[in-house]
């Protein structure tokens, strides 16, 4: 992801007119005065209670002492499987719509850059939330994380609200005015506006599941999430040929008619005795959205009950939810520049988008298809850059500098190995695994010669990616916001973008430019990462004191 920066960022990593020691920066006394109290015992109840099951050690130590690899592999494959369960959304989807149309593929390229743009928006909160939320916690500051936890929840919940409503509104709009081929123009725009409109009405459902999990990576605990996510991807799963297809030529039963273990039953049969008891034919694109509003909404209510009714996660109340002007003024301090960073990547893929539909439709599928088998391979390395933003957090409130920084070389060298051994694979098998996602459907052989050459190309940056999203991770979790949304933004736009147009609109090199063009980013941000880091002046926690917002107990002495 990237974000722009302001002049100042680049001369110092940390974080701007909010250093740790500056207690000007910090929540004000009569802001901490008017916050919820938080009584102690009752607090701490929670808190004591997550230090794990049947004498387990508290997560919490296995971060800030002891191995390096093993808390850095404890958090991070969770995460993978998380992004693995993430990405399978926009699989299963892609694999549904694959047999409705290459335009419903391509209608799905063009959506998720203009959602990204505005969940981006409440995106860079969450992040907030989870810096502070793994500094509080590094410094055993266990109820000041409970109110940063309800502080998160509440921002985001109203902008979700605001952010649904304006992308109902304006996403068809928006849409049509991307230049576009004539043939995409008539067929795949229509489709990704229909798709944007139910994902925007269910924004709110959303968010809640991205909040409940960068809340709980920051304390520690990556595998809760992870099984509230298996829960909903199932439910994905069951729903999106139902509300794709109806009972009227859904893959479904054909697969099923396969399979010799239920071969035994006619499915061809039920499926065309339920579609003359009901009549029902699917909602096509729209089914598929409205799969995956249902399966995140599960996932937010599990994720809210764990939070508030049992001891997972932070000490959070719902007295906490109440608007604390001290907290929310560090959310938007750290989250802002994560916002922006966000929303500069969104407006990159729009601008990238933009170049792509000039081309045909099979060119546009292409790019969706490459765009999501590359987000597979990146797992590893998102898994370790959302790990190590946790270990720097926790280290830097535990006042442990010097093994955050430890721990950041050591994720960034296993990233580049792990990565390259994707890249390998990736460029082995890559035409078999593009052609999966394409059924028999018209344009499907040049849409899988594009696919083939995307990836392909692309593989020459997955060592770099490895290593980008540590030091970026790194940065986030030290508080320095500003500092990764300035790499973030130089090596999307100065790099990407501006390699992409130039390729493909002056040197003419057709959409094997675009190929190319889009491999240089993370080139860029690894090196620029890197020698930022080299500086060393990440390392001040972005937090002063552990629990500026407890009260003493009433009944204390």
């Amino acid at each position: 992801m990237t974000d722009p920066a302001s002049p100042g960022d680049d001369e110092s990593d940390e974080p701007d007119e909010t250093p740790s020691g500056t207690p000007s920066d910090e929540p004000s006394t009569s802001s901490r005065e008017n916050s919820p109290e938080s009584s102690p015992d009752e607090s701490s109840c929670k808190a004591a209670a997550s230090e794990g099951d049947d004498g387990d050690e508290d997560p919490r130590d296995s971060i800030t002492e002891g191995s390096l690899l093993r808390p850095l592999f404890r958090l991070a494959w969770p995460i993978l499987v998380i992004q693995l369960l993430q990405v399978t959304y926009n699989v299963v989807d892609t694999l549904y719509l694959g047999r409705l149309s290459a335009e419903a593929v391509g209608a799905l390229s063009l959506a998720f850059p203009l959602i990204f743009l505005l969940i981006a928006v409440a995106g860079g909160f969450t992040t907030a939330g989870a810096i502070l939320v793994a500094q509080y916690t590094g410094a055993k500051g266990d109820r000041s994380a409970g109110l940063v936890a309800g502080q998160t929840i509440t921002t985001v919940a109203a902008l979700s609200v605001v952010i649904g409503i304006g992308g109902y509104f304006y996403t068809r709009p928006a849409l049509e005015l991307l230049p576009s081929d004539p043939d995409t123009a008539a067929t795949v725009i229509p489709l990704a506006a229909d798709y944007m409109e139910v994902i925007f009405l269910g924004i709110p459902l959303m968010f809640g599941f991205f909040v409940f999990s960068a809340l709980l990576r920051g304390y520690g605990d990556t595998r809760t999430p992870m099984f509230v996510m298996v829960v909903s991807v199932f439910i994905n799963v069951v729903l999106d040929p139902f509300l794709i297809f109806g009972f009227q030529n859904n893959p479904i039963f054909v697969w099923l008619d396969a399979t010799p273990v239920v071969g035994t039953i006619d499915f061809a049969a039920m499926e065309t005795a339920t579609y003359a008891a009901t009549g029902f034919v699917g909602f096509g694109i729209q089914g598929a959205a409205l799969a995956t509003i249902v399966a995140r909404g599960v996932a937010t209510a599990i994720g809210l009950w764990l939070l508030f009714s049992t001891s997972v996660g932070p000490a959070v109340r719902f007295t906490h939810l109440s608007p604390d002007i001290g907290f929310i003024s560090d959310i938007f301090r750290l989250g802002l520049p994560s916002s922006v960073e966000q929303t500069a990547s969104a407006l990159a893929m729009i601008t990238l988008t933009a170049m792509v539909v000039t081309f045909s439709p099979p060119v546009v599928a292409a790019y969706g298809l490459g765009n999501r088998l590359i987000s597979l391979v990146f797992l590893p390395a998102m898994g370790l850059g959302r790990a190590i933003d946790t270990m720097v957090g926790q280290n830097l409130g535990a006042d442990r500098a010097d093994r955050a920084a430890r721990a950041v070389r050591v994720a960034a060298a296993t990233g580049a190995g792990v990565m390259l051994l994707v890249a390998v694979v990736a460029v082995a098998f890559t035409e078999p695994i593009v052609s999966v996602f394409l059924g028999d459907v018209p344009d499907a052989p040049e849409t899988i010669r594009h696919g083939v050459e995307y990836v392909r190309i692309r593989s020459v940056e997955f060592a770099f990616i490895g290593v980008a999203q540590v030091i970026l991770g790194a940065f986030r979790g030290a508080g320095n916001t500003k500092t990764a949304m300035t790499i973030s933004l130089i090596s999307l736009w100065a790099g990407r973008v501006a390699c992409v147009f130039y390729l493909v609109f002056v040197a003419g090199w057709g959409a094997t430019g675009i190929w190319v063009g889009m491999t240089v980013g993370h080139i860029i941000s690894a090196v620029l990462g890197v020698v930022w880091f080299s500086r060393g002046t990440w390392t001040e926690k972005y937090i002063d004191e552990p629990d500026p917002v407890d009260p003493p107990s009433p009944t204390e002495d």
